[in-house]
C-alpha cells in the first residue's frame, strides 16, 4: 500500500513485526533498517571479528524471518531481538573456546559510567584516548562473560535493566548487582593495567 511504504518508519518496532507476521515484506525491510546497525555494534563487542560479526547479524536477521511468527507482544521487539542476537554470539565464544583462538578486538565503550578522556580537543588528548580505549578492551577482555555481557547491554547498548532481565533470563535484582559488579571488578582492571602500563614506561 502507497501510503504505508511512505510513512513505515514511523512504525514501532512491535508495529513492525505485526505486520511483517502478517506477509508485509516491507516492514521486514524495515525491521533490517532498523536494527542492522545496532546488532552489528552489539555482536562486534562479543565476538571482536568484524566478519564474524556481520555473519552473525546476518544470521540473527534470518532467525527473525523464519521465526517471526515466535514473537509475541508480551515483551518488547527489541528484547526479542536481542535475545537472539545475544545467543547466537555466546554460542560462537563457546566455539571460538574450543578452539582456544579468542581474541578481542577494538570495541567502543560508552563514556557515562567509566570516565574516559575527552576526544574533542589536542591530538595529545586524542593520543591519550585511544591509549584508555585499548586498556577498556584488554579490561574488558578480562571479564567474565556474564559480567561482560551486562555491562556491554547497560552502558553501550543503553538497555533497561528491566530489558537486560529479560533478554539473559535472570531477576532484575540480579541485574542491577551484576553491572555494578561488573563495573567495579571493571575499574579494578583498569587500575591493575594503568599501574602496569606506568612501570613499563
Amino acid at each position: 500500500m502507497p501510503e504505508e511504504q511512505v510513512n513505515i518508519h514511523e512504525y514501532t518496532d512491535e508495529e513492525l513485526i505485526a505486520r511483517f507476521q502478517a506477509g508485509n515484506e516491507n516492514a521486514y525491510l524495515e525491521i533490517v533498517k532498523r536494527f542492522k546497525d545496532r546488532l552489528f555494534s552489539f555482536i562486534y563487542r562479543f565476538v571482536g571479528d568484524a566478519d564474524h560479526a556481520e555473519d552473525l547479524v546476518q544470521d540473527t536477521l534470518v532467525k527473525v524471518y523464519t521465526h517471526r511468527h515466535s514473537y509475541r507482544e508480551i515483551a518488547k521487539f527489541s528484547t526479542w531481538i536481542y535475545t537472539i542476537a545475544g545467543n547466537l554470539a555466546r554460542t560462537e565464544l563457546r566455539k571460538r573456546r574450543r578452539r582456544a583462538t579468542f581474541n578481542m578486538s577494538a570495541l567502543g565503550f560508552g563514556e557515562r559510567e567509566i570516565e574516559l578522556p575527552s576526544t574533542d580537543d589536542t591530538p595529545a588528548v586524542l593520543h591519550e584516548g585511544a591509549r584508555t580505549e585499548e586498556m577498556i578492551r584488554a579490561a574488558l577482555a578480562k571479564l567474565p562473560l556474564h559480567f561482560r555481557t551486562v555491562i556491554i547491554l547497560r552502558d553501550v547498548q543503553e538497555l533497561s535493566y528491566d530489558e537486560i532481565s529479560k533478554i539473559m533470563k535472570i531477576p532484575l535484582g540480579t541485574v542491577k548487582s551484576r553491572v555494578n559488579r561488573a563495573r567495579l571488578r571493571l575499574q579494578e582492571i583498569l587500575t591493575n593495567l594503568e599501574v602496569d602500563r606506568r612501570k613499563a614506561i
